[in-house]
C-alpha cells in the first residue's frame, strides 16, 4: 500500500514539473513575440536614415557648404538675375523665376519653359514660393536679412553673388544643382578660347582709349566698380585701362552729365534698361540732346553703343560675357 502511495506522489510531482516547464516556454515565446516588432522598427529606422543620406548631397559655394537633394529638380530663382542667366546658358528650367511686369523677359522666355512667376526682381512672392515646394531657392546677396530669413523657412536658400568676378563660381553652382558640370566647364573653356583669339584685335582697336560701360536706370546714369557689371570684361578680360571714376566707385554710383564729360570717354557702352514704362528710353533721348553730352569724344566720333546686348543682362555671367564678346566682334571690331 505504501508502495502505491509513493508512486502516486511521484507521478503528481512529475506532472507539476512538466506544467512549470510549459509555462516557462510560453513566457519565452511571448517575450520573443514582443521584442520582434522592436527589432523590425529599428531596422526600418536604419533603412530610412540611409535612404535620407543617399538622397542628399553637399554643395560648396564661395566657402559655404549647403545640403540639397541629390536631384534638385525644383529650383526657384528670386532676386538673382545672374542665376536667370546661368539657367539660360545651361538650359536648366526652374519651377519658379523672376518676371518683369508679370512676364518673363524675352531673353529668358525660352529657357524658363513652364516656370511660374514668383514675383518681381526685388519683390518675391513668399506665398507662391511656398506653394511651389522648392528643393532649393537661389536668392541674391542684395537681399536684406529679413527677406533671407523668410526664404530659409521654405527651403535651403543659397544667395547668388552679384559680384561679376564670381561668375565662374555662380555658373558651377547652377551646374551642380542641374547636374550639368561638364556643360559648364565646356562653356568656360570656350569663352577662354574666344578671348584669346580676339584679345590682340581688341588691344589694337582700343589702344589707349578710355572705354566705359554705364547703365541708365530710373532715368539716371550709373557707373559701377571694377568687379561689377561689364567692367570685368572690359578691364580684366580685354585688358583695357581702368578709368579713375571706375577705380573709385564702391558700388552702383550715379554719375552726372558734367562728371561724364570730365572723364570724356572715347568709347561708351550704354545699357538703357528696359523698365516697361519707357522711363529710361526717354531719359536717354533727353541725354543725347544735351550740348555737354554732344561734346564728349565718344558722341562726336560715333563710338557710343546703345544696348549692344539685351539691356537686362547683368554683365557678370558666362551668358553676358559671351553675348557681349560676340556683339563686340560683330558691331564694333568689324565696323
Amino acid at each position: 500500500m505504501k508502495k502505491w502511495i509513493g508512486l502516486l506522489v511521484f507521478g503528481l510531482m512529475a506532472i507539476l514539473v512538466l506544467a512549470a516547464c510549459n509555462d516557462t516556454t510560453k513566457e519565452a515565446e511571448v517575450e520573443v513575440e514582443v521584442e520582434a516588432p522592436q527589432n523590425e522598427e529599428q531596422e526600418s529606422d536604419v533603412a530610412a536614415e540611409s535612404e535620407t543620406q543617399s538622397g542628399t548631397k553637399e554643395i560648396t559655394y564661395l566657402g559655404e557648404t549647403y545640403t540639397v537633394p541629390e536631384k534638385a529638380a525644383r529650383i526657384v530663382i528670386t532676386g538673382a538675375m545672374e542665376a536667370m542667366e546661368d539657367a539660360t546658358a545651361l538650359n536648366i528650367e526652374p519651377i519658379g523665376a523672376i518676371t518683369l511686369a508679370g512676364e518673363f523677359p524675352e531673353v529668358f522666355k525660352v529657357a524658363m519653359g513652364k516656370a511660374e512667376s514668383i514675383g518681381e526682381k526685388q519683390q518675391p512672392n513668399f506665398e507662391k514660393i511656398l506653394e511651389l515646394q522648392p528643393d532649393v531657392i537661389l536668392g541674391t546677396t542684395k537681399f536684406p536679412e529679413e527677406v533671407v530669413q523668410k526664404l530659409e523657412q521654405v527651403a535651403t536658400t543659397i544667395l547668388v553673388s552679384h559680384i561679376s568676378t564670381n561668375w565662374q563660381d555662380n555658373l558651377m553652382l547652377m551646374a551642380q544643382l542641374g547636374d550639368k558640370e561638364e556643360e559648364a566647364k565646356a562653356l568656360l573653356a570656350q569663352y577662354d578660347n574666344d578671348i584669346e583669339s580676339v584679345k590682340e584685335t581688341l588691344v589694337t582697336e582700343f589702344g589707349d582709349d578710355t572705354v566705359m560701360a554705364i547703365r541708365i536706370r530710373g532715368g539716371e546714369m550709373f557707373v559701377y566698380p571694377q568687379d561689377v557689371f561689364f567692367n570685368p570684361s572690359l578691364y580684366n578680360d580685354f585688358g583695357l585701362e581702368v578709368p579713375e571714376v571706375i577705380q573709385k566707385a564702391k558700388a552702383q554710383e550715379m554719375i552726372s552729365v558734367e562728371q561724364l564729360a570730365e572723364v570724356n570717354p572715347d568709347v561708351l557702352f550704354i545699357q538703357v534698361q528696359q523698365s516697361g514704362n519707357q522711363e529710361n528710353e526717354q531719359a536717354y533721348d533727353v541725354l543725347k540732346k544735351n550740348p555737354i553730352i554732344q561734346n564728349i569724344t565718344a558722341f562726336k566720333d560715333d563710338h557710343v553703343y546703345i544696348n549692344l546686348v539685351d539691356s537686362l543682362l547683368e554683365g557678370g555671367t558666362v551668358f553676358s560675357k559671351t553675348e557681349f564678346l560676340t556683339a563686340l566682334q560683330q558691331n564694333v571690331l568689324q565696323k
